[in-house]
């Protein structure tokens, strides 16, 4: 039996805390007004899947329903690079869902975290969460072409097969 290292589990709790912080810190104790946080000014923050878009320069709408068999309908939606989507999450269910944008490995790290703090809100621009009968929007700006998904990150949606594709056409 070999000495318990406690300074590498320390060190190894602590790599795991700053991995998973942010996350974690994306999300409040309690829901605010998103449509307030949403009047604010337009992020221009960017992420590996784009960035926040401004409600002025909307492309298109596109509506996605959310339902308790743990799918959304579109699951798959094609957009132009460039082009600034607003997206109508709407759950048609009787259960909490929500829409989070970004890439597969992101998506499915921040799955993780949500396992770990189940009752995490959302508090940033590619993330709706949606309560029963309820819709909310998104404003994305997608900046890259290249292949994205969206995903219900609740603990067991996700892996029951609610997630969804972005095709992003280049220019």
């Amino acid at each position: 039996i070999r000495p318990v290292n406690r300074f590498a589990s320390s060190a190894a709790f602590a790599a795991a805390l700053i991995v998973t912080a942010p996350a974690a810190l994306a999300h409040g104790d309690k829901h605010d007004d998103k449509k307030s946080s949403k009047a604010q000014a337009v992020s221009t923050e960017e992420h590996s899947f784009g960035r926040q878009g401004d409600p002025k320069k909307v492309s298109r709408t596109v509506t996605v329903d959310m339902s308790d068999a743990m799918r959304f309908s579109p699951s798959e939606v094609r957009v132009r690079e460039g082009e600034t989507i607003r997206f109508v999450a709407k759950n048609g269910g009787k259960v909490m869902h929500e829409m989070v944008l970004g890439n597969l490995a992101e998506l499915k790290a921040h799955g993780e975290v949500m396992k770990k703090f189940p009752n995490m809100e959302h508090d940033e621009p590619y993330m709706a969460h949606v309560p029963p009968g309820k819709t909310d929007t998104i404003f994305w700006q997608f900046t890259r072409g290249g292949e994205l998904h969206f995903g219900c990150l609740l603990p067991g949606h996700f892996e029951a097969g609610m997630v969804g594709k972005i095709n992003v056409t280049q220019r």
